[in-house]
């Protein structure tokens, strides 16, 4: 027996949630379909935190931070919970790269401002900085799991049904409605939204063309905290360009995650992989240059006492997501490791699609290739 929805979402990580707690808000009838048990950690969306940064130069990722923040407090609100802590975050890059973030939050009203190497170290003890750094107050961390606690919660209360250990294996898209083939049987509806993250390419239908996708397996670590009293703000840390210490890969984050300690991972310099065969063991040449980089520039963090993470990042060349529609086929892919902070706008994009609407013309990337 056929099924009928109005919206099937394929994937429930970050985004699929998001989309669903929005679909479901809207009057419209939404089955979530995972493929995995719930609260696997074999995807990109599991992990205690995220940084909530706003280093971005460019406007319209301004504007969804704008937006973004809001949803963040309205779910706070909603919940009686704190899922943001407003910790602020540092950075220091190339001088020609602060300026530019920093030309871009005087745009959009976002506070932010530049210190001395000096005065940050002497505020911030348990990092250390070079040359000038951009403190960005309008920050923090998002406390992740309970911010997905919520969307979910959210999104049931509204009426949206989760189905965990339930696999997609086809997705019929015809001029103005699909149907989804899963183990449990069929479903038909006027619109599937495929957040599938590093399994996008597997599940979307081959008749759509999506730009290049590169899947790696990241390994960010917890770090222990060295004992003393430490002000942890969330930190970006992006060398000058031309000679540097062997061991860089690429731009670093980090961020303190209570009970757990100081997370800190380079930028999708992971190893190219297929998420259905990953090694989940962390590279050790990648792992001895981060312990490296956590010794000389995190002296509130040991570098000997570690937990290493892995996760996957879903790439595209420019690093800006893939939100867009093809008929009835909404695709939600390429977050490029920066895109949890947006979760809640990104499931509002999404639900705007599937209701007919346009995304940001940055994000339209995909065609159709009939």
């Amino acid at each position: 027996m056929t099924e009928q929805v109005d919206v099937v979402i394929v994937g429930a990580g970050a985004m699929g949630i998001s989309a669903a707690w929005h679909v479901a808000r809207s009057g419209r009838t939404v089955v979530v379909l995972e493929q995995y048990d719930d609260g696997h950690v074999i995807g990109a969306s599991h992990g205690s935190t995220r940084n909530l940064s706003a280093a971005y130069p460019v406007d319209v990722y301004q504007d969804l931070l704008r937006e973004t923040r809001s949803l963040w407090r309205t779910l706070e609100e909603e919940s009686e919970s704190t899922l943001i802590d407003w910790v602020g975050l540092v950075q220091h890059a190339p001088r020609s790269e602060l300026r530019a973030i920093h030309d871009a939050h005087q745009r959009h009203t976002v506070a932010s401002e530049f210190l001395s190497a000096r005065d940050a170290s002497e505020r911030w003890r348990g990092l250390r900085f070079a040359g000038e750094v951009l403190h960005t107050r309008d920050a923090g961390r998002i406390r992740a799991a309970d911010g997905l606690r919520v969307l979910r919660s959210g999104a049931e209360a509204a009426g949206a049904e989760f189905r965990f250990a339930t696999p997609v294996r086809e997705i019929e898209s015809r001029d103005d409605d699909v149907t989804v083939h899963h183990d449990g049987g069929t479903i038909r509806a006027h619109r599937v939204i495929c957040a599938a993250g590093a399994w996008t390419r597997k599940i979307v239908p081959a008749a759509i063309s999506l730009p290049a996708l590169r899947v790696t397996q990241e390994q960010p670590a917890h770090f222990a905290e060295k004992p003393g009293d430490f002000d942890w703000p969330g930190f970006m840390y992006t060398p000058e360009p031309g000679p540097r210490d062997e061991y860089w890969y690429t731009p670093v984050y980090g961020m303190r995650t209570p009970g757990e300690g100081i997370k800190i991972g380079w930028h999708g310099s992971g190893p190219v992989t297929d998420p259905d065969r990953r090694s989940f063991e962390f590279e050790p040449v990648q792992m001895d240059g981060l312990r490296r980089y956590v010794s000389e520039w995190v002296p509130g963090a040991d570098p000997d006492n570690f937990v290493p993470i892995s996760c996957t990042y879903t790439t595209t060349p420019t690093e800006d997501f893939v939100l867009d529609r093809v008929g009835p086929v909404v695709v939600a892919a390429g977050f490029s490791g920066h895109g949890f902070k947006f979760v809640p706008v990104v499931g509002r994009i999404l639900a705007d699609l599937a209701a007919d609407r346009a995304a940001p013309d940055v994000f339209s990337r995909i065609r159709s290739g009939v």
